[in-house]
């Protein structure tokens, strides 16, 4: 695969109303308003949106699914589970629905903790859970691309097993392309060796600087034979005409979830994922972080890619941005909300301004 410049947004997937603050009150969890999302989407510059995924949610395969049937460029990138899924029958039914969308299907491989009891994983210890995602990375490369696959894995076993029809054939691209995210010791070793991009929460500068420089010394440690990890970006961008407005706006957001004494839909782990707590430590070092990441929402109830903000005009984002671009970041999943109105704002005003800064080979 070759490196090329991403730009998503998020479509939260969920049936209760309120997600990150949106005040929008019906539609949720129907095809309607999943359509409308996507089509807003694909209609202001973004080339497709990431689906949250989480027990309790709609399926987020299915919801992919029809919505690469209701659209024409929107790639979804359908966030997955191992212990939702085993390899085989992932692989097929996403080289399935690469065939049909022509080559549009994105994968974000999740291995946090969610509610595995309910879907009846028995596997909570996440060291032996990173070694699952390892080896279902692994063995679903080989069915998107090889026939005939025998593998005798830890977790998972095939044999002779040939996946029919085989992904969509696109240029210098032989399969899917495979997000990952993660910030313990275990699961940067799978993103090493394994995962096509490695997905970061908005930390400063310094610290995605390090983090590259570590993964990208793994990638030679952990004998890597794909092409080279790429870097992606997962925030959440708060845009307005200036900076004044940007802030005020930002500003009464946080007070609004000061209101609800950190009350916030986000079903992520809070307080023992490594990544989650690397950005809730970031409010020690300031309230304003590098040019615009303001880290106060995380005092409030933000979780993921709502703990740390972009704040200020499209232009001072986009050069934000444009700060990661230089680290080696190339893809982009940005949201705020409410989520259709800011797909516009975020994608006329922001995109843009990002693109203008691009060296002629990012362009």
């Amino acid at each position: 695969m070759t490196a090329s410049e991403e730009f998503l947004w998020y479509i939260p997937n969920t049936v209760e109303p309120g997600h990150r603050g949106d005040d929008t009150r019906a539609g949720w969890g129907s095809i309607e308003f999943s359509t409308r999302l996507a089509r807003t989407a694909e209609e202001h510059g973004w080339g497709g949106a990431l689906l949250g995924t989480g027990w309790g949610r709609p399926d987020t395969f299915t919801v992919a699914t029809a919505l690469a049937a209701r659209t024409t460029t929107f790639k979804p990138l359908i966030a997955i589970r191992p212990g939702y899924w085993r390899p085989a029958n992932f692989a097929s039914a996403a080289a399935t629905l690469d065939q049909l969308s022509q080559g549009r299907v994105l994968v974000n491989i999740v291995s946090g903790l969610d509610n595995p009891a309910a879907y009846g994983d028995t596997n909570v210890d996440p060291a032996a859970r990173y070694a699952r995602t390892r080896e279902f990375l692994h063995l679903v490369r080989r069915l998107w691309t090889q026939e005939d696959v025998t593998f005798e894995g830890e977790h998972f076993q095939v044999s002779h097993s040939t996946v029919s029809p085989r992904p969509y054939g696109v240029p210098g691209r032989a399969h899917p392309r495979l997000y990952f995210g993660g910030a313990s010791e275990a699961a940067e070793r799978v993103a090493a060796a394994e995962a096509d991009v490695q997905l970061f929460w908005g930390e400063p500068l310094d610290g995605i600087a390090e983090r590259i420089d570590r993964l990208r010394k793994l990638s030679e440690s952990e004998g890597r034979v794909h092409a080279p990890l790429e870097f992606g970006l997962r925030i959440t961008t708060v845009v307005r005409n200036t900076s004044e407005e940007a802030w005020e706006a930002a500003e009464r957001k946080v007070a609004k979830m000061a209101e609800r004494a950190g009350d916030t839909t986000w079903t992520g782990n809070r307080r023992t994922a490594v990544g989650q707590r690397r950005l809730l430590d970031l409010a020690e070092r300031g309230e304003v972080l590098d040019r615009c990441l303001y880290t106060t929402p995380g005092r409030f109830g933000g979780g993921g890619a709502g703990t740390t903000w972009l704040v200020g005009s499209a232009d001072e984002v986009a050069a934000a941005l444009h700060d990661y671009r230089r680290l080696g970041i190339s893809h982009f999943v940005l949201s705020d909300t409410p989520y259709r109105e800011e797909t516009i704002r975020v994608g006329d005003q922001l995109l843009p301004a990002l693109r203008k800064l691009a060296t002629p080979r990012q362009a």
